[in-house]
Order: structure tokens, then C-alpha cells, then sequence
């Protein structure tokens, strides 16, 4: 994936005449080995199976397998929340630079650190959103853009009395998140992005679709989490 987000970038910007190079990194993000997701695998990963082979696999690998909208059984990983990314510094020292960075592409590739010190990889998904707020903070950039599938975040969404949020400071965030607005499997883990970044000391999210961005950093649409 990384390699076909390099290369349409940089074709693009030689059909635009900017002089700019573009890099992927493979980013290893480091999970604590204790977090409470690995009692508890939610995330559904891989093929779709028919339910006489899943409960095959489940018996053969040992894996948790789940029924998944209807259309087969899935096996499920844990996704633990990221507490560090290894190559924050070479992905820093790229955007300083002046790079386009393409870095965390599936959330990282999920590592512990063992009892040595040294790094091993681990089955586990991580939420793209958390990665993306930790590499913001860590790179220390002004803007944080989450994009999604919505023009804006709402309220109510997807009810009569729904209404768009234009800014809303990060303690009604919070608020509006323990009220249950935000549904885990949608925008909860966004916003819950948006408030560490903020609450690390980021200035401001931007959530807002592909599609409406250009409109999104011109303040005509989107919506912005900010400090205050």
C-alpha cells in the first residue's frame, strides 16, 4: 500500500512541477505486552470463512472466529492501543526536512518489547486513528487531519434532531464522548485521537472527508477539535 501511495504522489506532483520527494516507512508501533485488548481480540482480520471451516480453524490454530455481517466467519485479533512508534525520529527528521511521509499504513505492525529489551512482533491490530495522534504528537505538527467518510462530525448522527459540529474545544469533546455520542466502532476512536493529541499539546483537528478537504482547511466545512 505504501508503495502505490508513493508512486501516485509523486506522479502527481511531476504532472504539477513540484520538486518534491516522497518516502514510506514501515513503521513498527510498540504495544505494552499487558494491555487488556489480548484477553478480549476484537478486531476481525483476514477471509471470510464458511462456519464448518472456521470452527475447524478455531479448533486447529486456536484462534477466536466471529461471525461477520453476514457474510461468513472471520478470525479476530486484539487491537491494543499504541504506546510508542519505533522510527518516530527518522519520521520526524524526514518532515523536517521537508519529505512526504507515508508512514503507520494498517495502524504499524504491532511489536512488544520482551524481557531483553528487544522488539518482537506480535498478532494484533492497532487502530490507524490512535497511530496517526501519536505520530502527530510526536513529530509535533500544527495541523492533525483525520480523514473519514463524513463531511463533519454530529451529534445525533444519523437521527431527526441530527446537527453538524463547525468547532467544539476538546472538554466538550470529552463530554459529548462519555455521553455515548461517538460510537466506538465509527467516530469514538477519532475523537478519542483528536483529544490525546490536543491534550499533548497539539493545536487543532481537522475531521473531514477527502472529498471536502480543500473546502475543510479554507474553514468552509469540517470539523475542528480544538484546545479552547
Amino acid at each position: 500500500m505504501g508503495f502505490m501511495l508513493e508512486r501516485a504522489i509523486t506522479n502527481e506532483l511531476r504532472r504539477r512541477s513540484f520538486d518534491k520527494e516522497v518516502a514510506t516507512v514501515v513503521t513498527q508501533v510498540v504495544v505494552d505486552k499487558d494491555d487488556p485488548a489480548f484477553a478480549n481480540p476484537t478486531k476481525p482480520v483476514g477471509p471470510f470463512y464458511p462456519r464448518f471451516r472456521a470452527m475447524a480453524l478455531a479448533k486447529e490454530k486456536k484462534w477466536k472466529m466471529v461471525e461477520d455481517a453476514g457474510r461468513g466467519y472471520r478470525q479476530v485479533v486484539p487491537s491494543p492501543r499504541p504506546i510508542d512508534v519505533v522510527p518516530k525520529w527518522v519520521i520526524r527528521d524526514l518532515v523536517c526536512a521537508g519529505r512526504i511521509v507515508i508512514a503507520a499504513g494498517g495502524g504499524g505492525a504491532p511489536v512488544i518489547i520482551d524481557g531483553r529489551g528487544l522488539f518482537k512482533g506480535i498478532e494484533a491490530v492497532i487502530d490507524k486513528d490512535y497511530t496517526a495522534s501519536l505520530i502527530a504528537r510526536e513529530v509535533k505538527v500544527d495541523l492533525f487531519v483525520i480523514l473519514t467518510n463524513v463531511e463533519r462530525v454530529y451529534l445525533d448522527f444519523g437521527k431527526p434532531a441530527e446537527r453538524p459540529i463547525e468547532v467544539m474545544p476538546v472538554t466538550e469533546a470529552r463530554k459529548q464522548l462519555a455521553r455515548g455520542q461517538f460510537p466506538p466502532g465509527s467516530m469514538g476512536p477519532k475523537i478519542e485521537a483528536a483529544i490525546e493529541y490536543i491534550e499533548a499539546g497539539g493545536q487543532e483537528v481537522l475531521i473531514t472527508s477527502a472529498a471536502h478537504l480543500k473546502a475543510a482547511l479554507l474553514k468552509r466545512t469540517g470539523t475542528r477539535i480544538v484546545a479552547a
